[in-house]
């Protein structure tokens, strides 16, 4: 099977043989594939009224389990973002009613952000609605391919640092 890139790469081939260009050829399948999913999933987080990095803060206070609970600068390490860009997202989600914040009682001079009743059903009604986007996008791979690309990813990444 053959794709765009691999006519790009043919053409390169012809007018550049002394150049090993094939990281080229997995890196614009890699940039397409992201892409992709970024559209797919960004529509999942849109029906249920929610932006990516909104639902970056929802999925953080979920899994933290019970009380779904941290303070801004949990929030702000997890997410790996600056506080004032966490005050943004935050001050939508609050206006939303997904999230409160409220006196940190350790701290009086602090505060928490609580996952609300409504914010986590939101939070797991889009999750489920993403895990089989996901799912559906994974399909055309193996539970062995899965692995053997997410070992491959992962090993590309840590030697990037």
């Amino acid at each position: 099977m053959h794709d765009a890139v691999d006519a790009i790469l043919a053409q390169w081939r012809c007018e550049r043989p002394d150049l090993d260009l094939s990281p080229m050829g997995v890196l614009a399948r890699l940039g397409r594939v992201t892409r992709l999913a970024e559209t797919a999933v960004e529509e999942v987080f849109s029906r249920h009224g929610l932006r990516p990095g909104e639902f970056d803060v929802l999925a953080a206070l979920r899994r933290s389990g019970t009380p779904f609970t941290m303070i801004p600068s949990e929030l702000s390490a997890v997410l790996m973002m600056s506080r004032a860009g966490m005050t943004n997202r935050l001050d939508h989600l609050e206006r939303a009613g997904l999230i409160e914040r409220r006196l940190d009682p350790a701290d009086r001079r602090s505060f928490q952000i609580v996952l609300t009743d409504k914010g986590r059903k939101v939070i797991d009604e889009t999750l489920t609605d993403h895990a089989a986007v996901l799912a559906r996008l994974g399909a055309a791979l193996g539970p062995q391919e899965t692995a053997t690309l997410d070992r491959i990813l992962r090993g590309l990444l840590d030697s990037w640092g």
